[in-house]
């Protein structure tokens, strides 16, 4: 009796047919939605955008000698010849004149935009599961917890801006003579927290990513608003939901490298 032996055919990558007509356009090779895609292409180019001034702001920061008590002195003074000390900039607290507090607020203004982004969260996963009212719920807490992000840094910036009721007081030649006057406050010319460039990488980069938290309150309202009127219902998907949610994560995770860069370096 003649045994019989079947031979399987193997079938390897390079033998595989691929269907063209997949890639060219209509259709979403990726899994992933035309508007998710380029929310995703912008937050790329935006990361180098951020990755840029914080390199910058490292390069300027560590051209500049940080404050050593075996040479300018045991007690901390703000001088333009070193690097401010954080800890000392931003130590104060609304509504509680002469309390030192470093970093305190900054702390809370940074809990808030976290915990908005876990509302996001939240709202997205309701969109998920089609509930209307828990999407607008989150949305709400969303867009409150980005104002008050907002707000907390306007009387951050409106505080530096001020400076402290001594002030500081800088030597400077002119005309061959030596004058001495006080400085309060920060602009764009001078501050009495450090050099110059202290207060222009303050006011351009935190400004820069402000800009962005408004953006992100804007489009959250938005949002609200077209949840609320039932359009994302109708549709039967919450996507933009989502794709908000990516740019406010993003707006989120950029603030803690501005955090450790601004506050803690």
């Amino acid at each position: 009796m003649a045994a019989s032996v079947t031979h399987d055919t193997l079938t390897t990558d390079s033998d595989a047919v691929f269907d063209k007509k997949i890639w060219m356009g209509g259709v979403e090779p990726m899994k992933v939605s035309y508007g998710k895609l380029m929310m995703w292409f912008f937050l790329i180019s935006d990361t180098f955008t951020f990755s840029a001034l914080l390199v910058t702001y490292g390069l300027i920061r560590y051209s500049y000698p940080a404050w050593d008590p075996a040479i300018y002195g045991e007690v901390f003074k703000f001088s333009n010849l070193y690097w401010p000390t954080p800890e000392m900039v931003y130590a104060a607290l609304p509504f509680l004149h002469g309390v030192h507090a470093p970093l305190i607020f900054v702390g809370i203004m940074t809990f808030i935009l976290i915990f908005s982004s876990v509302t996001m969260v939240l709202a997205v996963e309701a969109g998920h599961r089609m509930d209307q009212a828990d999407v607008e719920k989150y949305m709400l807490w969303t867009i409150l917890g980005g104002f008050t992000f907002l707000g907390s840094q306007a009387w951050e910036w409106s505080h530096f801006i001020h400076g402290t009721e001594t002030g500081t007081t800088i030597s400077e030649i002119i005309n061959g003579q030596t004058i001495q006057r006080t400085i309060f406050g920060a602009n764009l010319v001078e501050n009495q927290y450090g050099p110059p460039a202290f207060a222009d990488l303050f006011f351009f980069i935190t400004g820069f990513h402000g800009t962005h938290v408004f953006s992100g309150v804007v489009l959250n309202i938005l949002i609200f608003y077209r949840a609320a009127t039932g359009l994302y219902a109708r549709r039967g998907h919450y996507e933009m939901v989502e794709k908000v949610g990516l740019y406010w994560h993003f707006v989120d995770l950029v603030w803690v490298f501005v955090f450790t860069f601004f506050y803690l370096v």
